[in-house]
């Protein structure tokens, strides 16, 4: 292997590290506000179940890897490096403001301004397969999550509305486990595949393997172990925001919450579509927000939460750009 290639499967494990403390925060945050779990248990529940989603589906990793770019183009080596660095640096500045956006669209937007750059022009991008996996849930999965929560909560209400609080609150506590549970499994079956994606795309274009050689499965467990790690190594700004800076939770939106949030991860990752799980569980929160009253969403911070949505694809274009000039300067 070249020193490149190297850099490029070592800045992988980084991103997928940093996508473990960054987007897991996410999965666990309202178990953890709701006092289901304590931070310890949360997080080890996390790092677990997300090593066993990473392990059981590869089509995400095939559309990062084939599905975005024209595997006609021979990409160099450090294209695929650009664009890691600039899906990292957008990860760190959003984790050190503690804003939660989305790891899968800023490695995306990445590759797809390193490959612009490049190739200088746009041949070299699958625009359909960019619209169709990504543009396209970039936009449905969050409204389906905020469309699912707000009525998985109402139906909520309406059936507990007779019932002990003290006793439904407690019994929701339990569930929330199994909730978190199955929103950390669905995450590492979605966001653990891009890095496994980008590390293949990487290895194919070193000429190591062939785009027929599909996933190697010492790619997917290393690349499992490593979101976990960063899984254990916690995400506490983030956790803060989804935990108490969108809407107040209980333990009752909270399992509302998390279940839309699994439902809506795994049905894409069966569609084989890198989606921001980060939206998927911002949406579905303000969903069960939404389901109590209008006021009871802070609108405020909901407004930075989208703002970094919209702004993640291209400003992670610009980056990964930049990054290709910067690297050419001294390859």
């Amino acid at each position: 292997m070249t020193t490149i290639l190297l850099c490029v499967i070592f800045f992988a494990l980084v991103f997928e590290f940093i996508n473990g403390f960054h987007d897991t925060a996410n999965s666990i945050a309202t178990t953890v506000f709701t006092k289901a779990l304590p931070v310890g248990g949360a997080i080890a529940l996390a790092s677990i179940m997300n090593f066993c989603g990473a392990l059981v589906a590869d089509d995400v990793a095939k559309t990062i890897s084939s599905g975005l770019v024209n595997p006609e183009i021979q990409l160099a080596e450090y294209v695929v490096l650009a664009a890691l660095l600039g899906a990292i640096t957008w990860n760190l500045f959003t984790w050190w403001k503690g804003i939660p956006s989305s790891s899968s669209h800023a490695l995306i937007g990445g590759l797809i301004g390193a490959t612009i750059a490049f190739t200088v022009g746009v041949q070299g991008v699958l625009w359909s397969g960019l619209l169709q996996k990504v543009v396209i849930p970039m936009f449905t999965s969050p409204l389906i999550g905020l469309v699912l929560a707000f009525f998985l909560m109402k139906l909520i209400c309406k059936f507990c509305a007779r019932l002990n609080h003290r006793k439904t609150s407690g019994v929701f506590l339990r569930l929330q486990i199994l909730s978190a549970a199955a929103v950390a499994f669905a995450h590492g079956s979605n966001d653990a595949q891009k890095t496994m994606g980008i590390i293949t795309l990487a290895l194919i274009a070193g000429g190591v393997i062939t785009a027929a050689d599909g996933i190697l499965l010492p790619v997917k467990i290393i690349c499992a172990f490593t979101m976990a790690a960063g899984t254990a190594a916690g995400g506490w700004r983030i956790m803060r925001t989804m935990g108490h800076g969108i809407t107040k939770l209980d333990s009752v939106k909270g399992f509302a919450a998390e279940t839309t949030s699994a439902i809506v991860i795994q049905v894409m990752t069966m569609l084989a579509a890198p989606i921001s799980t980060t939206q998927a569980i911002s949406s579905a929160v303000m969903g069960v927000g939404l389901a109590r009253r209008v006021s009871a969403v802070k609108w405020g911070k909901a407004k930075d939460i989208l703002t970094t949505w919209v702004l993640t694809l291209p400003a992670t274009m610009i980056l990964g750009a930049l990054f290709v000039f910067a690297i050419q300067i001294f390859v």
